[in-house]
């Protein structure tokens, strides 16, 4: 979905800022919802600013303020690819082992014509082989100089909703919100894992937050 694509809103942003609570893993419905300082987002909208309109994909749901802020502070044609929702689809139609030839059939880009991919969370919420099909086309479409930004769990958990990351402006941090979606169980990826799974990126940056949650920013060399 690009940005022209949320004219079928009406206009209107379909998601806006709420207040902020106490930091913390995914919120619970009518919970708080904690804001988080971010480490590598900053680095991911620096290495999207050295580039002119850059294309950028994002495996979350359509969140206005995010969307407002791409377009405005970077001039990006945003596509929105709403991972989170196919997942819970699969999920409920019990076709979850179908999820790897789904994904590797899913985005239209051209080979090495995007300048950034934003995959928030959802490797946590894939098995092994669904994950592997979704990292090599992000790596095909992926342009030289091109930056990826991932959370990778450390824990697996059996039963955890999806959560929706806002962008806070001021700070660079995410507020985490609640998703109405099933969620499900978080996979382990370990740093070997992800490496190998990246074959063709490099890891640029990496940071282990208080959650124990793993920001990764990854580069394909210009």
């Amino acid at each position: 979905m690009s940005i022209s694509d949320l004219l079928k809103f009406g206009g209107k942003r379909p998601d806006e800022p709420r207040p902020s609570g106490a930091a913390g893993d995914a919120p619970a419905p009518g919970g708080p919802e904690p804001v988080i300082q971010s480490k590598a987002l900053p680095k991911f909208i620096s290495a999207l600013s050295n580039h002119q309109a850059p294309l950028l994909i994002d495996f979350g749901p359509v969140i206005g303020t995010n969307v407002a802020f791409f377009g405005e502070h970077l001039g990006c044609k945003l596509f929105i690819e709403d991972l989170a929702a196919e997942i819970d689809k699969h999920t409920r139609a019990r076709t979850r082992d179908t999820l790897p030839e789904t994904l590797a059939k899913r985005f239209t880009q051209a080979d090495a014509s995007v300048d950034g991919v934003l995959c928030w969370d959802i490797f946590d919420f894939l098995e092994p082989a669904a994950a592997k099909a979704l990292a090599r086309e992000i790596v095909r479409v992926v342009r030289p100089g091109g930056a990826v930004m991932g959370f990778f769990c450390t824990k697996s958990m059996e039963r955890v909703p999806f959560t929706k990351y806002e962008i806070v402006e001021a700070s660079a941090s995410l507020r985490h919100r609640h998703h109405p979606g099933t969620g499900g169980q978080k996979f382990v990826l370990q740093n070997r894992d992800i490496i190998k799974m990246f074959d063709g990126l490099t890891v640029a940056e990496s940071f282990l937050l208080k959650s124990n949650t793993r920001e990764i920013l990854l580069r394909k060399r210009a």
